[in-house]
């Protein structure tokens, strides 16, 4: 492709200035139409655990106090903790108390933990297509998962902070976001559009274009004249 100025690219984009703007209308409306009939809205809920001073530590110092003993092996246990929220031990008894016919495979894809930094918060949340059952799930996950700690390492230090609610707005579909980035494709779309359509263009339109492709001189040039009749000499 020749090189193009500023002044000679402006010229370019401007001249196909209604294919640009079709290509970005017809990307938007893709983008609506996708947005609107093909999501299948998903809904996320959240329950949040602490981990407080366990029950041994709790008998041999003040009552509401919690020693730093807790406090470093609780920042320890966080990122553990986290981890077993998704083991197939609590999933399965989850699935089991519910009644779900549900994978556990399918029912971790469908779970996310995180651990809050710099804290002893764990954010469990669960995403279904049933908002209803996002939230049954998650609490369920919390509860199951708290009584099992105690078996598991002898300690009783989880407190359930906020339990799952049902959410009526689906966690996946931001219409705005999606129509604005199906209309930047377009945009995309429509710049490389123009930049190939000139590259594949060969026809002689200035007389720069005769220089640069024969490397000869313009010496002269004919205007043309529209609707210009031979018969009276003249304009029409």
């Amino acid at each position: 492709m020749e090189e193009l100025d500023l002044k000679q690219l402006l010229d370019l984009f401007l001249s196909k200035m209604l294919q640009i703007i079709l290509i970005v209308v017809i990307a938007t409306g893709i983008g609506i139409i996708y947005t609107m009939g093909f999501v299948t809205p998903k809904y996320s809920s959240s329950t949040s655990l602490v981990l407080t001073a366990s029950e041994k530590s709790a008998e041999s110092s003040e009552i509401g106090t919690i020693s730093t003993t807790d406090i470093t092996l609780n920042s320890k246990l966080v990122s553990t903790y986290s981890e077993l929220v998704k083991s197939k031990k609590v999933l399965r008894q989850v699935i089991s108390n519910l009644g779900i016919d549900v994978s556990e495979d399918v029912l971790r894809s469908n779970v996310s933990v995180e651990s809050v930094k710099d804290t002893e918060l764990i954010k469990i949340t669960v995403t279904n297509e049933n908002a209803v059952y996002a939230s049954k799930i998650a609490n369920e996950i919390a509860k199951v998962f708290s009584e099992m700690i105690p078996d598991i390492y002898n300690i009783n230090n989880i407190y359930i902070l906020d339990e799952a609610e049902v959410e009526d707005v689906p966690s996946n579909i931001n219409h705005a976001k999606d129509v604005v980035i199906f209309a930047l494709i377009g945009v995309v779309i429509a710049v490389g559009y123009v930049l190939v359509a000139n590259m594949l263009d060969t026809t002689i339109k200035t007389p720069e274009d005769v220089e640069k492709g024969f490397s000869l001189p313009v010496l002269v040039s004919i205007p043309l004249i529209e609707n210009f009749s031979l018969e009276k000499g003249g304009k029409k």
